[in-house]
């Protein structure tokens, strides 16, 4: 295989990466928080004397596959008015427990599982500041939580829950869409700002681009015209169909 191709084959080893996790994002639109994915793609440049090619001499430019990052920013709140749903309006991730062990998330659909603690839809308990399971007796039917995750009933307080933070944001691994590993020390958010009654939305917005099934406005409101050039510029498909691969320009020298 000649030069030209190779460089060629780099290419479009780049951009099925691109369409891989865009796809992921896509399939997560509607996932309660969901992180989105991004990735980070550079110029890989053939070993040249002192870093440049001689006069004459043509620069070869791969494209090199550097890294997929997730979207921490924060998604939009939507009113559920659920006592157990909660979001965090600060940074921070819910623990619960697993088969695997504790993980991290930041989907905050939570309800009474039949023993009385509180868990998500996967049946997975939500542990409080110390790494108890959190747990609701017959009896307590008004629920308050505060900003700090401290929960209440009208027999007394029931725990705080667990909001916690990774020392090293970039060793968190994903497993499955929702779900995080640590492979790195976690501790307290001292203010996470619990939201009652709420739900984070996926950090990957919705689109009104022709040719797409979701049309809803990011924010809500009346969708702008689906003609072409017309979409909202906050729209994620739209960057990723028309903007190029993001490149940084990595130098390799003898």
């Amino acid at each position: 295989m000649n030069i030209a191709s190779l460089v060629a084959a780099s290419r479009l080893v780049a951009q099925e990466r691109s369409i891989e996790v865009t796809a992921g994002n896509l399939a997560n639109v509607n996932t309660p928080g969901y992180q989105a994915s991004r990735v980070q793609f550079s110029d890989w440049l053939s070993a040249q004397r002192n870093g440049a090619a001689l006069p004459g001499e043509p620069k070869i430019a791969y494209t090199q596959d550097r890294a997929t990052w997730r979207d921490i920013q924060p998604g939009a709140l939507a009113q559920t008015g659920n006592p157990f749903d909660l979001a965090l309006r600060n940074g921070g991730y819910f623990t619960v427990a697993t088969d695997r062990g504790p993980r991290l998330t930041r989907d905050g659909r939570f309800a009474p599982l039949p023993d009385g603690t509180i868990g998500d839809a996967a049946g997975h308990a939500l542990l409080d500041s110390v790494g108890k399971p959190i747990q609701v007796g017959p009896s307590d039917t008004k629920i308050t939580i505060t900003g700090d995750g401290a929960i209440t009933s009208e027999n007394g307080p029931l725990g705080k829950i667990g909001v916690v933070k990774a020392d090293d944001p970039n060793k968190l691994r994903a497993e499955g869409a929702t779900l995080l590993r640590a492979d790195t020390p976690t501790s307290q958010v001292e203010q996470p700002g619990v939201a009652q009654g709420v739900v984070e939305g996926s950090t990957f917005r919705r689109c009104c681009c022709p040719g797409t099934t979701q049309r809803s406005r990011p924010g809500g409101g009346k969708p702008p015209s689906n003609a072409p050039g017309r979409c909202d510029p906050t729209c994620s498909i739209r960057r990723a169909r028309s903007a190029p691969l993001p490149l940084k320009r990595a130098v390799v020298a003898q």
